[in-house]
């Protein structure tokens, strides 16, 4: 979190992370180019700019593939958080390698000849009723610039005045962008260059992605399905469980019959519960922690108190809180929201007898 906008919040993790990256990139273009000039020698060599370009697309599209994998590994895992916390610059680089390999492309393919490039680039090629002459290059065009747009406002700054919502649905179109790059490489590269590695190689990304966000989604499906299977109470209210059964600082996610997620904390001996969305991008509340006797969501680590789920000051943000109490051993949830901020007085759990 932070009290006002910087150009960009650097900490020593992001400094480290992002130099990893960027080596781990470097190293690759420069494996691949070392490699291909191997494997392509004399009458078959390529020329070292087609090599270059090949790599820098390569390299894109691995760290594409990762990108799109950090979501469901984080739901999946809660070792692979730290990876989801850094997402956003790991999307801006694969951005800036992205847009290397598309002006290395429009230079070489476009730039030699009297007419602008970006008009011979949009003109040359016609075909798009054709599968095996459609003008390919145009699919990856249109994911990088869904990747310009999701790096231009990758910053806090955007999504706050764009709104959470919106911010949101903008970024979920890097799922566009990835449709648009299989199709690039499927009626581009792998249509001159059929060799079974490359097809290989994009086939298991492809099932890798699908694969992991089809685990991600069916956990979520099964974990909402038995937090909403939890014994009802009178009413309204919703039974968690026993006090024991939350573990200590964290907690336990139980849904209404609307479907809601409300996050039940353990804490310092007492039990309270806010609403499971995190204020920044949406992330499960229920899956943090309480650090500082703050509840922290494991994405990005934004703060609220539990019992009136405002953020510690300077910071303005609210949550919605749910009343809570303990009845014959067992705590229970009022599944009616308060408004945002609304002070709760958390259920003390009693202390257990001696006699």
């Amino acid at each position: 979190m932070s009290a006002g906008y910087t150009p960009v919040q650097w900490n020593r993790h992001k400094r480290v992370y992002d130099a990893v990256v960027a080596a781990a990139a470097v190293g690759y273009i420069g494996v691949f180019i070392g490699v291909s000039k191997g494997l392509w020698a004399g009458a078959r060599a390529f020329s070292d700019e087609v090599l270059v370009i090949r790599a820098l697309g390569s390299c894109a599209i691995v760290l594409l593939h990762i990108v799109l994998c950090i979501g469901p590994l984080a739901r999946i895992d809660r070792r692979f958080l730290p990876l989801l916390y850094n997402r956003r610059h790991l999307g801006v680089i694969t951005f800036l390698v992205a847009l290397g390999h598309g002006v290395m492309a429009l230079g070489y393919y476009h730039g030699f000849g009297v007419v602008n490039p970006l008009v011979s680039f949009l003109t040359s090629n016609t075909s798009y009723g054709s599968l095996s002459a459609f003008p390919f290059q145009s699919l990856g065009a249109g994911a990088l610039v869904v990747l310009f747009l999701m790096a231009a406002t990758s910053h806090d700054f955007w999504l706050r005045n764009l709104s959470a919502r919106v911010w949101k649905r903008l970024h979920m179109m890097v799922y566009v962008a990835y449709a648009l790059v299989v199709g690039h490489v499927a009626l581009g590269a792998l249509q001159s260059d059929r060799g079974v590695l490359g097809t290989g190689a994009m086939f298991v990304g492809v099932v890798t992605v699908c694969s992991l966000h089809m685990a991600a989604g069916g956990r979520d499906v099964r974990r909402d399905a038995a937090a909403g299977t939890k014994g009802q109470g009178d009413g309204e209210w919703i039974d968690v469980g026993a006090p024991a059964e939350i573990p200590d600082d964290r907690a336990r996610t139980v849904c209404t019959v609307g479907g809601e997620r409300i996050a039940v904390f353990r804490h310092g001996g007492s039990v309270s519960a806010v609403a499971d969305v995190c204020k920044h991008q949406g992330g499960p509340l229920g899956e943090g922690k309480i650090v500082g006797g703050c509840i922290t969501c494991p994405w990005h680590g934004w703060q609220y108190r539990p019992g009136d789920g405002c953020s510690p000051p300077p910071f303005k943000e609210k949550i919605a809180t749910y009343q809570v109490r303990i009845v014959a051993g067992r705590v229970q949830v009022n599944a009616r929201a308060l408004p945002e901020g609304t002070p709760t007085e958390p259920a003390r759990i009693p202390e257990p007898s001696h006699d």
